[in-house]
């Protein structure tokens, strides 16, 4: 039965990167899967169970994708990463924010359910779970420990799905064709900031130049009195 979950799950996620999220309904993965509808009820009892469940695979598929998945209870080579014993938490969790950018660049579409649906499922849990841990890992005190991981996932999932569902892109106009549609008077800070936004934009050094103010930010956490 658990065989079939996972199936009906898998099927979902291709779905949506195929047809896009709204494209996935019980019907659609019912026929993916050879089954009607009512049939995938005893291994996914409704749509929103089944929206749970993607979510699930995509926090299961980020962290061997991050390349730091260990047994519990055993630490994690640092080397593995390229840190240090002293920054092996850290290395973890660049490890994660990168491979969460792959991650959509795999699912475009379902990534974005990682911003609009939280962790319920048991294996969803353990991924998310997982994060508490570095983060604990890294000296922030316990009150700060779900704060600091909504701050961390929020700007790195939201980076992630920017980048690849066209938030970040150039558009229908570039940057010059929308600021000309008024007079600098109305655009004062655009036309300041012209050469600037007219640039070309490289998202892996504005990913990383972010994760090192996150660390700057992160470090001021872990230092502030318990």
């Amino acid at each position: 039965m658990e065989d079939m979950r996972q199936t009906i799950l898998e099927a979902a996620l291709a779905i949506a990167d195929e047809r896009g999220l709204d494209a996935v309904s019980m019907r659609a993965v019912g026929l993916r899967v050879g089954l009607s509808a009512m049939a995938l009820y005893p291994h996914v009892s409704s749509k929103e169970a089944l929206l749970d469940g993607m979510v699930e695979v995509l926090l299961t598929e980020l962290v061997p994708l991050a390349g730091v998945d260990h047994p519990a209870g055993q630490e994690s080579d640092p080397a593995a990463v390229g840190g240090d014993a002293g920054e092996e938490w850290w290395q973890r969790l660049v490890a994660l924010a990168q491979a969460a950018r792959k991650l959509a660049g795999r699912h475009p579409s379902a990534f974005t359910l990682l911003l609009s649906r939280p962790s319920v499922t048991p294996e969803a849990l353990r991924a998310t779970d997982a994060l508490y841990q570095t983060i604990l890992d890294a000296g922030v005190p316990d009150d700060q420990v779900a704060r600091v991981e909504r701050l961390l996932s929020t700007f790195v999932m939201g980076f992630a799905a920017s980048e690849v569902n066209g938030r970040f892109s150039r558009g229908t106009l570039t940057p010059r064709s929308r600021r000309t549609q008024l007079a600098p008077a109305q655009l004062p800070a655009h036309y300041r900031l012209a050469a600037h936004l007219d640039d070309e934009i490289d998202f892996d050094a504005e990913f990383e130049a972010d994760l090192t103010d996150l660390r700057i930010l992160l470090d001021s956490i872990r230092s502030s009195p318990a």
